[in-house]
């Protein structure tokens, strides 16, 4: 079967590898579609910080049930699903108290283990979630909403709470998408023009602005909150110390910032910042089983159309084509990496339902 992998920072390939064979309590799938995160493009790059080489990238997936055995969840051969790709050791603290998204020995697939970005893989039957009708593009974005979701659930917004968001990325335009979702009023900040732009008018959200410098980032502090007063909620989602920065700055005193981005860098700053405002910070990993069960319910309603997540849909300019063939899977990586800021989502097709 083909196989995309990435042999070292900056170069990906398909290659072929041999077909898995399902163990007892697991599933042969066979892959649909794949959306590049932000962390496999990180990978490609050399910039994850839970990167290592080589590696099969991908957790963002939809597949078709191939193979399966007799199970309690009604999973039967030929369904449309998508799955839970973060692996914990159910051993350690975290594990033993339920936390198992925060497992200490977290293993996500394309990141510590190999990923999906398979014709054919092969997973534990409890990881596997029905997509209850959900086309195959929509389920592969299951996922990354899932992200963003959990890291809003933890900010507790309350309906008419002002939210900024940091980052136009996909999971920084979910996590505004889910924030809305909850009441809040929320407004997204970005360097990527066209990606800010796009977020605020297909989302409808409240505002947004280009993140160039901290005075920019104070004057609209003070535009939208009045008198310097700040943010309910700061929702970092691009993993450099900058803009984690932005969020501590932009928040309100009794405010909370929550950090979804991953990154490599250290930050040097005032903590008695955080004293003096009283900040609630909390950290956001991975997501859990009831929140892809929750937002494949509310996608499914029609609430949110997670395509429109893939921006130019269709184009085949390189800078900013958004839907890849699986033979064209290297040429997705690098392209995505020198043209980023054009692109929102990109997903590789890897098969149509049979």
């Amino acid at each position: 079967m083909k196989t995309v992998l990435i042999r070292k920072p900056g170069e990906a390939e398909v290659t072929e590898t041999e077909m898995p064979a399902a163990k007892e309590g697991e599933a042969l799938l066979r892959i649909l579609y794949g959306g590049i995160c932000g962390s496999d493009l990180g990978t490609y790059r050399g910039t994850f910080a839970y990167a290592g080489y080589p590696r099969v990238p991908g957790h963002e997936f939809s597949a078709q049930i191939v193979e399966i055995g007799e199970n309690d969840r009604g999973l039967e051969k030929g369904m449309i699903v998508t799955c839970n790709p973060y692996f914990n050791c159910t051993q350690c603290y975290s594990c033993q108290r339920g936390l198992v998204n925060c497992c200490e020995s977290n293993e996500t697939m394309g990141a510590q283990r190999d990923g999906a970005f398979s014709e054919y893989i092969t997973m534990p039957v409890e990881r596997i979630y029905d997509g209850k009708g959900l086309n195959p593009k929509q389920l592969a974005l299951i996922e990354p909403f899932c992200i963003s979701y959990h890291g809003v659930m933890r900010a507790d917004i309350k309906k008419g709470d002002k939210v900024l968001v940091i980052g136009a990325g996909t999971i920084g335009v979910l996590a505004a998408v889910a924030a809305k979702a909850k009441g809040g009023e929320v407004y997204i900040a970005d360097i990527a023009e066209e990606k800010l732009r796009y977020a605020y008018e297909t989302f409808g959200l409240a505002g947004m602005f280009k993140n160039e410098n901290p005075d920019i980032l104070q004057e609209k502090i003070q535009q939208i909150t009045g008198n310097q007063h700040g943010f309910d909620v700061c929702i970092e989602a691009v993993g450099l110390p900058s803009t984690f920065q932005n969020c501590i700055d932009a928040a309100a005193f009794g405010g909370r910032v929550v950090l979804i981005g991953v990154g490599k860098q250290n930050l040097d700053f005032n903590f008695t910042m955080i004293q003096k405002k009283e900040l609630h910070i909390l950290g956001s990993r991975n997501a859990l089983k009831q929140d892809f069960l929750d937002l494949i319910d509310l996608v499914k309603t029609g609430e949110v159309d997670l395509e429109k997540i893939v921006m130019n849909q269709g184009s085949q300019d390189k800078e900013k084509k958004s839907e890849y063939e699986l033979a064209e899977a290297a040429e997705a990586f690098e392209e995505f990496s020198k043209y980023g800021a054009n692109k929102l989502k990109v997903v590789i097709h890897f098969a149509d339902p049979q």
